[in-house]
């Protein structure tokens, strides 16, 4: 037998058939195993209602499907979990159709909707607008979410000038350039500030405009990460300065305003 097995494996034309059907062998399981990966479905999340631009999407408008694993690896924006939709927004200028899947450029979050900071005024708070430039954000320095200081400057009527923390550890909600878009996107500069919004209380909105009024100059001041990781309560620094913008403008009575 062990002769029989040396001539078999001796002949060349056994060898050659042998590794021929080897070859077959190996591309009917490396095909076939390609083929079950591309067709193994995979469930990805679709929209069960039309949702509208801007409109949040909650979890009752989410179902998921199976789609062939093909499929998401052509499309590789497609979203492919339910927890990456849930919860977000659908982005400015588009919709998602019934039964339409999520695709990235489609969500966003509530960060990411123009003017965020408006939606989420709480009352007795408004929206203030300090001007701004170049030079006095530190060359784009101060980001959406640092707590900075306000100070004043302005000269008395002997002309000696007049210069002190106003407020202290209020957070920039936005930045914005002088067409009223965002400034900065994902913490990258894409234009020149004008304005840094604050959300301050009514009396706080009230007096900042009186000293705007006076010509008075509101300057930002950024602090280290620590004093924004940090934060204390957003106050008045300064009785004194409060005092001379509070006696150089009139107050008009709340029953009249």
């Amino acid at each position: 037998m062990k002769n029989t097995f040396k001539r078999f494996f001796g002949n060349k034309n056994t060898v050659t058939i042998l590794g021929v059907l080897a070859g077959i062998a190996v591309l009917f399981f490396s095909y076939n195993s390609r083929v079950d990966k591309a067709i193994q479905p995979l469930k990805v999340p679709y929209a069960k209602e039309k949702i509208d631009s801007a409109e949040k999407i909650t979890a009752e408008m989410v179902g998921t499907i199976d789609v062939p694993s093909s499929f998401t690896s052509k499309a590789t924006n497609l979203v492919t979990s339910a927890s990456d939709v849930i919860n977000k927004r659908v982005a400015i200028g588009t919709s998602i159709p019934a039964n339409g899947l999520f695709y990235q450029e489609q969500v966003i979050t509530d960060e990411q909707l123009p003017d965020a900071a408006f939606a989420n005024i709480p009352d007795g708070y408004t929206i203030y607008y300090l001007p701004v430039s170049m030079e006095s954000t530190v060359y784009n320095k101060i980001f959406p979410g640092n707590y900075i200081d306000l100070y004043l400057n302005t000269v008395n009527e002997d002309g000696k000038p007049i210069f002190g923390k106003l407020i202290s550890s209020i957070e920039v909600i936005d930045v914005k350039d002088e067409s009223g878009e965002h400034v900065f996107s994902k913490n990258d500069a894409t234009g020149n500030p004008a304005v840094f919004l604050f959300v301050v209380p009514d009396e706080m909105y009230l007096f900042l405009k009186r000293a705007e009024l006076l010509q008075y100059e509101i300057l930002p001041v950024p602090r280290n990460e620590s004093y924004s990781s940090n934060p204390g309560e957003t106050e008045y620094s300064s009785e004194y300065l409060k005092a001379i913008i509070n006696m150089n403008t009139a107050t008009i009575p709340e029953e009249n305003a």
